[in-house]
């Protein structure tokens, strides 16, 4: 909070805010006749999309003071204007690096000048990039010579307003200027080192040791900084990616091109008591000889060393260290985005520091460089380095020309990509187009003559389809960028050292290209090789943290032949290999991002886990650095081969959502099993024998379907009819037996597919397939689908404590087992699987006994397919208990998802609820993964993000509560006979009534056209089943759950009327396209809003009989049947892109 006094003396409480496009209706409403005279007549919301940073303050009462908004290019779309500038006096230090021009600037009366002043502090207070860019602000310039446009210029100094620091060496008079700055942000560190310890520490400077200080124009320090010469190379080079710096190290790390004569001098050091470094030091940019860095990566892996400092290792004559470390940092917040760049060098090149983990990111880091751990490192604290090459502000961008091509070969000369990067360099240079005929455009970046980057961009031409399945609206308002002023990029590529000009580069590339918006697709790694050279993504990866993800959009699967021409285009409906898209436009060149670098540690790939990451990783505001996935098979991603179908799905995500994500990109995988958790030293053990720590645990390993253990009893002494023993309890251990499949996930699928082919498939012999859940029967499917006879199938039901089918519905199971004996499978009832190959030991499955309640049961086997029953993994189960987490048949969380270890949460049909909520009927296995996963996330969230408040501690009552889960619960598959089969019903264990609500069903499920809804008693749709011998549009059947039977077109009274004869056909009708729509839940809350803000008050007496007359009448004549067609019409019209079939004013 700040305050701004106006000039009749009234003070206002005022917070500053990046500006949102709520903002643009105050803001145009202080716009006036003298705004327009300055700068011209403006639409604001156009503006603000344009423009790279936009202030605002806002009052205490949410009303906006005033408004400033800032672009890299003077008015009048001036984009190229360095040489236009060089016609006044003071702009030849003008750069695009460190230069911004105002746009526009309003007030509300009376607090222009504080106003004007509050929003120039925080600007230079914020991008410390920013040099130069009404009166009392901005200063005339003076004209040299007559320029091209006729116009003035005025510019506003940095230092007016945010003063220089200075940088010199510490001397012990600093103590008293910086113990109350160590007392506020520092714990008190006398009690540990004594309460004369700065003055101690500044007293011991040597040649290996440094203290330097920060101070501000009168001599006060503001500032500390502990420099050390001393650094443990080695032990850096265990835990992180050292490579591509030459391993910290003098060996070996010229340039080939680089001469004896042409070495590379340091950079002076100002160690002296007056010496200031700042942007302008003449012998900073003087430097030109510099390092070349190539992109290099290291394979090796974290050793498990003992934890120690990183600054202990003495040198060695054979690597003399090239860095120097920060020890001790310091500075007063008010200064603190002024530090930035002004690091003191010594003689070596790079400067390091290391920080822990869970500390948040200051503003000096934000110009050094994270180095990359190793796969797996065990290091406790970050490392970040910053070369002396960095300080140079001499960053320019500009077209490449053909004589630059060495100089990018050397540049590119290691990347996996150099030969796709170079080709695409040389089809610019011969025809600025791809062979397709788009425009591209190419720009390099360049420091003191030596080029340090490239970026190969092109034209959108997908760009309706981007729109179309992308949440790019989150971002930008479509409508205000033209089409050409979308760009896909190619390639991009920067060296190391100048990683934090990346953003810098990026805005100079949309400046000179005039484009506003850059896209990045990421397609999965199995198909790279379908879309060209511009699917690869090695030459981004750097990249990627500064640009935000898009989220895909649920698409409406449109009925085409029915619609014909009021179908949407086919740019938006035609189909393409997914991908995951990411986006960066101007005004996220200066949005800064917050860095976390905690250990977020997830087990299990299951939904809810792909659930929880996704929600972490779509965090636009948000960079996780330290993400680790641990599955026993990794994240397998998009998968398309409709033959290894063996499972039935649950529909949270599908195949192409897992292309449109690629969690890949941006989480660690490791593909192990978690076989141990060491609570105290916070590590989870894996089975190579590995650690990976953690600071956050999150347990979501789900429940797998688990070997048998026969119940060893020889079927020729076990008489008719006796009783069954039961199956026992203990795991199986025995050796499994190679033609034994237990399928869990998509890993086991593809190995018994290949297997099949192999060895069962156009062969002789039976298959035994051993289950009773839907997953028995997706797979007896497949099997046929493969081709293999009916009659060699054998589906074997054991024993079940469940009275019910594991379908939904008893006209689907008859349907099912129709389809069975059609086919002549085999179909055996509560049969406990007693001996495999009569009691005799043997690698494969060849016989298989079953006892029943009636004749003892003996198949011959050629493969065995198990689906008997889900438990908890025994390797999870033996960590958890080991880990002393408490177990009771699950891992036991509470309402928000914690286990006794407040580090460790849990999620998915792994967990059940504490018993204290005496709800034990009620588990996560009874909701929609997705739905939990989400929910997890969102309660780990607040502990990160700053613009959330933290969890608030809950009244002892409330924690009695189990959380409420509304998503359907959903499963499908394909089913014997060829059956397409769709079952969504309301998240709860308990079964609906069966005098509740009504049932309005159609077709037939022998005939394959069956359609069952179930609504509530408040007829809404709580249950839909689906089974057809034609493919399910799912995802629009999905749409229909929790929808009332009125927005179904009153579908109810329909029904009774005999006019929906067929609900296949009904909701493919043009009218229910728009219920299909991503945004129509949006659309509902509006309605919702809309009908509240009304006001309708009625007394009963007054509303008579027919109620929904009286009460539609009252509703129009306040206005609000008014509104809500405006906003129905406003629905459609901007969606008109996916919802053609509309008619709409004007288009008749």
């Amino acid at each position: 909070m700040i305050t701004v006094t106006s000039s009749s003396g009234k003070v206002e409480i005022v917070t500053a805010r990046s500006t949102e496009a709520a903002d643009a209706q105050e803001i145009s409403n202080l716009l006036g006749t003298e705004t327009t005279a300055v700068f011209g007549r403006v639409n604001v919301l156009y503006l603000l999309e344009k423009a790279n940073l936009a202030v605002t303050l806002i009052t205490a009462r949410n009303k906006v003071l005033a408004h400033a908004a800032f672009c890299d290019y003077p008015i009048g779309e001036l984009v190229a204007w360095e040489p236009f500038m060089q016609s006044f006096s003071y702009f030849e230090k003008c750069t695009p690096l460190n230069t911004l021009f105002l746009h526009l600037f309003v007030a509300q009366p009376n607090f222009s000048t504080g106003s004007a002043k509050e929003i120039v502090r925080v600007l230079f207070s914020s991008w410390d990039l920013i040099e130069p860019a009404l009166s009392e602000i901005f200063e005339p310039v003076r004209c040299v010579k007559e320029p091209e446009v006729l116009c003035s210029a005025f510019v506003c100094h940095r230092h007016r307003y945010y003063p220089q620091l200075h940088i010199r060496k510490a001397r012990v008079e600093d103590h008293d200027d910086l113990i109350h700055i160590f007392a506020e942000q520092l714990e008190d560190l006398s009690s540990s080192y004594g309460p004369y310890f700065l003055a101690e520490l500044i007293e011991s400077q040597d040649e290996e040791n440094h203290v330097a200080v920060c101070e501000v124009c009168h001599g006060r320090a503001v500032g500390f900084m502990a420099l050390s010469g001393t650094v443990n190379v080695k032990l850096l080079d265990e835990y992180f990616e050292l490579g591509p710096f030459n391993g910290l190290t003098k060996a070996n790390t010229e340039h080939p091109s680089d001469t004896a004569d042409n070495a590379e001098k340091p950079l002076p050091s100002r160690q002296d008591g007056g010496g200031v470094l700042k942007e302008s030091d003449d012998e900073v940019h003087n430097h030109k000889n510099m390092f070349f860095f190539p992109y290099c990566t290291s394979d090796g892996q974290a050793k498990d060393s003992e934890q120690s400092q990183m600054i202990s290792e003495p040198k060695t004559d054979s690597d003399i260290p090239n860095a120097f470390c920060i020890q001790m940092f310091i500075i007063d917040k008010r200064f603190e985005m002024r530090v930035r760049g002004h690091v003191l060098i010594q003689e070596r090149d790079f400067c390091t520091i290391t920080v822990p983990m869970l500390s948040p990111e200051f503003a000096l880091l934000q110009t050094f460089l994270r180095v990359i751990s190793h796969h797996i490192s065990t290091s406790p604290q970050e490392l970040y380095i910053f070369h002396r090459a960095g300080l140079l502000k001499s960053f320019f961008v500009r077209v490449p020309l053909s004589a630059d091509m060495p100089a990018i070969q050397a540049l590119v000369n290691n990347l996996s990509l150099q030969e796709a990067l170079l080709k695409d360099l040389e089809q610019f240079f011969e025809a600025r187009r791809d062979p397709d005929g788009t425009p591209i455009q190419a720009f390099v970046s360049e420091v003191e003559g030596q080029i340090v980057g490239v970026i190969i961009i092109r034209n959108s031409e997908d760009i309706e389809f981007i729109r179309a399945n992308y949440n790019i609206e989150s971002y930008i308002y479509y409508s205000h960028h033209a089409r050409e002023e979308h760009g896909q990029l190619c390639h991009f590529v920067l060296n190391p050292i100048f990683q934090h000009y990346a953003k810098q580069f990026l805005k100079e590339v949309l400046r000179q290209s005039q484009k506003s918006c850059l896209y990045y697709p990421i397609y999965p790694t199995n198909r790279l090789e379908m879309g060209g050279v511009w699917n690869h993504a090695n030459s981004l990866a750097s990249l990627l943290n500064y640009m935000v993800p898009v989220r895909p959009r649920r698409q409406i699967l449109y009925p085409l032949e029915e619609l014909g021409v009021d179908a949407p285009s086919v740019h938006i409906t035609k189909d393409q290999v997914p991908y995951a898209l990411s986006h960066i436009n101007r005004k996220l060149t200066m949005e800064p991002k917050i860095t976390i670098n905690a250990r977020i540690v997830v087990v299990g790939a299951s939904d809810t886990a792909l659930s929880f990451l996704e929600t972490l990783v779509f965090c636009p505001h948000l960079r996780f650095n330290n993400i680790t996935l641990i599955s026993a098979h990794g994240y397998l991603g998009y998968y398309d081969n409709e033959k290894m179908r063996f499972l039935s799905t649950s529909h949270c995500y599908s195949d192409k959502e897992h292309g449109q994500l690629s969690l890949h990109a941006w989480v660690n995988v490791v593909e192990e099993k978690m076989t141990g958790i060491d609570r105290p030293a916070k590590h989870v053990v894996l089975s190579g024998g590995r650690i990976v720590p953690y600071h956050h645990l999150i347990l979501c390993t789900g429940q797998q379907y688990q070997i048998p253990l026969p119940t060893d009893v020889d079927i020729s002494k076990h008489p008719s009819g006796s009783s069954m023993p039961a199956q026992p309890k203990r795991r199986y251990a025995g050796p499994i037996p190679s033609n034994l499949f237990t399928l869990n996930g998509r890993h086991d699928c593809q190995a018994a597919y290949n297997w099949l082919l192999s060895n069962f498939i156009g062969r002789e012999g039976d298959a035994v397939v051993y289950g009773s859940s839907i997953d028995a029967y997706t797979c007896v499917e497949t099997l046929l689908h493969l081709g293999v006879s009916g009659s060699r199938l054998h589906l074997v039901h054991p024993p079940t404590n469940n009275s019910g089918s594991c379908f939904g519905d008893p006209r689907v199971e008859k349907a099912v087992m129709e389809a069975l004996k059609k086919n002549e499978v085999h179909v055996y009832q509560n049969c406990a699987l007693a001996q495999w190959n009569d009691g005799r030991h043997s690698e494969s499955i060849s016989s298989a006994c079953f006892t029943t309640a009636e004749q003892p049961l003996r198949l011959k086997c050629a493969v065995f397919m198990n689906f008997s029953h889900k438990a908890v993994d025994y390797d999870t189960f033996k960590a958890i208990n080991d880990a002393c987490l408490v177990y009771d048949g699950r891992l036991v969380i509470d309402s928000a998802f914690h286990t006794n270890d407040p580090t460790i949460r849990a999620a998915g049909p792994l967990t059940k609820f504490s018993r204290r909520y005496h709800a034990d009927h009620i588990s996560h296995t009874n909701f929609n993964s997705r739905e939990v996963g989400r929910e997890l996330a969102l309660e780990l969230l607040p502990l990160f993000d700053p613009t959330l408040e933290p969890p608030a501690s809950q009244p002892a009552d409330m924690d009695r509560l189990i959380p409420i889960y509304s998503q359907a619960k959903i499963q499908g598959g394909r089913l014997p006979g060829g059956y397409s089969y769709l079952h969504a019903t309301k998240p709860t264990q308990l079964a609906p009534s069966s005098d509740a609500g009504r049932e309005i069903v159609t077709g037939d499920a022998a005939t394959g056209n069956y359609f069952c809804l179930r609504l509530s008693p408040r007829s809404t749709v709580e249950t839909i089943t689906c089974l057809s011998l034609r493919p399910l549009a799912t995802s629009n059947y999905l749409c229909l759950y929790g929808k009332h039977e009125q927005l179904l077109n009153h579908l109810c009274s329909r029904y009774d009327e005999g006019l929906v004869p067929d609900l296949y056909s009904y909701f493919q009708e043009s009218w229910c396209m728009a219920l299909y729509h991503d945004r129509f839940a949006d659309f509902e809350q509006e309605a919702r809003q809309l009908m509240q803000s009304a006001q309708v008050q009625v007394w009963i007496r007054d509303v008579g009989g027919e109620t929904g007359r009286f009460l539609r009448d009252r509703f129009e004549e306040s206005g609000g049947l008014d509104a809500f067609k405006r906003s129905a019409l406003a629905y459609l019209k901007y969606n008109r892109y996916h919802l053609t079939m509309y008619a709409q004013p004007g288009f008749l």
